[in-house]
């Protein structure tokens, strides 16, 4: 286990456990990433890009001291999606990201309810007074998840390179008691 990773907070919703990346976590990452699910996030990819990809979630976290927390439903082991803060070097703003790896767990709630608890997070114990989500323009589910947690569409803010792809920009309500 990496010790970075070891001391990292672990979240409890009423329905899930948000924890940093284990490495238990790889095969369902793999099995989403190389899947069509997986092309709105830069997928899908072979082998060699899926582990990049995973490296590069537990990489944020042990560089930052923050990232992706990894959700499963309460007492399971089995990952069924990420959600967190998320802030690459190069991208010009702090985001909150999701993804649902497990197809069974679409349409149930829990990226919203993943993604709720990271943005508390983020704004509480991270003290960010804003944070953007970065969508791909043909991403239906994830601008009706953006807006069902009242973020707005920002098309004054910058959105970082996506390799030819339209990128929105939602940008989330401010903190409780900050305008």
């Amino acid at each position: 286990m990496i010790p970075y990773l070891a001391a990292a907070p672990v979240i409890e919703t009423q329905r899930l456990t948000l924890r940093p990346p284990r490495m238990a976590d790889y095969p369902a990452f793999r099995a989403f990433f190389t899947s069509d699910r997986a092309r709105f996030i830069g997928g899908p990819g072979d082998e060699y890009r899926a582990w990049r990809g995973f490296a590069h979630v537990a990489g944020m976290w042990a560089l930052k001291g923050v990232g992706s927390f990894i959700f499963s439903r309460h007492c399971e082991e089995t990952p069924i999606g990420m959600s967190g803060p998320w802030v690459p070097e190069d991208w010009p703003e702090r985001e909150i990201g999701w993804t649902v790896w497990d197809p069974e767990a679409e349409g149930k709630g829990y990226a919203a309810e993943a993604a709720t608890a990271a943005r508390a997070y983020a704004y509480g114990t991270l003290g960010w007074t804003t944070a953007v989500s970065y969508i791909d323009a043909g991403n239906a589910r994830s601008i009706a998840l953006a807006e069902r947690l009242g973020c707005t569409p920002d098309p004054a803010a910058q959105a970082p390179e996506a390799d030819g792809k339209s990128v929105l920009v939602y940008r989330h309500p401010a903190p409780e008691g900050r305008a």
